[in-house]
């Protein structure tokens, strides 16, 4: 989940099936993934490779509206050509708005001949069982963050993903964005110096008390919901093998709502992250190094028209502003997405999915847990 609501798709979990092969409107089978369309042509002739990754988007989710649907109809590597949901009205509205075609049910939308992909903006438990239906179905996927709700589920979808040569990646947008890679090569630049800490925080005020980000059988929880972002910036910055030192779990009724953890480096270069949907809005990372910071604002979620600002901070204590690149980070990440479904190149976001979801899982394990 993103900032989104679900209301409308929190019943449709379903027994996954191990459906079998399938077969487009061509004859052609869609179960080798990759490697049975790469170089193969359409009915007209027109290379496989070369067109718009056709996609059912399985849920009229809030970000699908506001984030993906029009990310999609800009993005030449994509084409979105059904929307499934159970509220036909609701359902009809946005596939009307985006001329797309409305399911009734996830099923007809992701069985469709014209369908190669799906993208899952659903509650975070039914991630899990979606997911594998589609790639179960040929289908590659892309699911939103987390890909799953633990790393036993995320391990276990990954390996059915190789082994049928299909794509698997989490929407984890804003590692597309371009000002992230800016800040990586200031510091491998060493415009920092040698790395000592990081911080980063993405929280949010209380939600209604309806909303599904509370309910444990959907898979919410602060942990879950805003807890990724800046564990994901700490393995984006720091690297993939990141030791949980210790972590605090606010929780309320059903599920955690605040949060905060201690990370280390393999170097020794500490990592804390803050989280939750019980505090002000703050979306932000902060890198210290041993001759001087850099602050970056706006870091999950920015705006593809805004031009992003880090501060830095010398030695001296004097700051200054460094503009970084406007990028439209939804954009970039189904640029990647159909990268991976047309040519087979396979990504680096798999390993760090992984590693993210083995950080929650330990959260999880050593939380020292308090009521809200």
């Amino acid at each position: 989940m993103d900032g989104m609501s679900a209301a409308g798709d929190v019943n449709a979990v379903t027994d996954v099936n191990a459906a079998g092969s399938l077969s487009t409107a061509g004859g052609m089978s869609v179960t080798g993934g990759v490697n049975a369309v790469e170089g193969l042509s359409a009915a007209g002739g027109v290379n496989m490779a070369s067109r718009p990754v056709r996609m059912a988007v399985l849920g009229a989710a809030d970000i699908a509206r506001r984030r993906m649907l029009p990310a999609m109809t800009r993005v030449a590597g994509v084409e979105p050509v059904v929307v499934a949901g159970r509220r036909p009205a609701e359902t009809g509205r946005l596939a009307a708005e985006f001329g797309v075609e409305a399911a009734g049910d996830y099923e007809t939308a992701l069985l469709r001949d014209d369908v190669e992909a799906v993208y899952l903006p659903l509650p975070n438990a039914l991630h899990a069982p979606w997911a594998e239906r589609a790639l179960r179905a040929g289908r590659h996927v892309l699911a939103e963050k987390p890909l799953t709700t633990c790393a036993a589920d995320t391990a276990r979808l990954q390996r059915l993903a190789d082994e049928r040569g299909l794509v698997l990646m989490e929407a984890m947008m804003f590692v597309h964005h371009a000002q992230h890679e800016e800040v990586r090569r200031l510091l491998d630049g060493g415009a920092l110096g040698t790395p000592l800490a990081f911080t980063a925080a993405f929280t949010v005020p209380p939600r209604d008390p309806g909303d599904i980000r509370y309910r444990a059988g959907l898979g919410g929880g602060a942990l879950l919901d805003t807890g990724v972002y800046p564990l994901r910036a700490a393995q984006h910055l720091l690297g993939g093998d990141l030791e949980v030192l210790g972590a605090v779990l606010r929780c309320g009724d059903e599920v955690d709502v605040g949060g905060a953890a201690l990370l280390v480096s393999p170097r020794g270069v500490t990592a804390q992250v803050e989280f939750g949907f019980d505090r002000p809005y703050r979306c932000s990372y902060e890198i210290r190094g041993s001759r001087g910071g850099l602050l970056l604002d706006r870091a999950f979620t920015p705006p593809a028209d805004l031009t992003p600002v880090a501060r830095r901070t010398g030695l001296d204590g004097r700051t200054g502003d460094l503009p970084l690149r406007a990028d439209d980070q939804f954009a970039a990440l189904l640029r990647s997405f159909a990268r991976a479904v047309r040519t087979g190149e396979r990504h680096g976001d798999a390993a760090a999915s992984l590693a993210q979801a083995w950080l929650v899982d330990r959260i999880r394990e050593t939380a020292r847990r308090v009521p809200a």
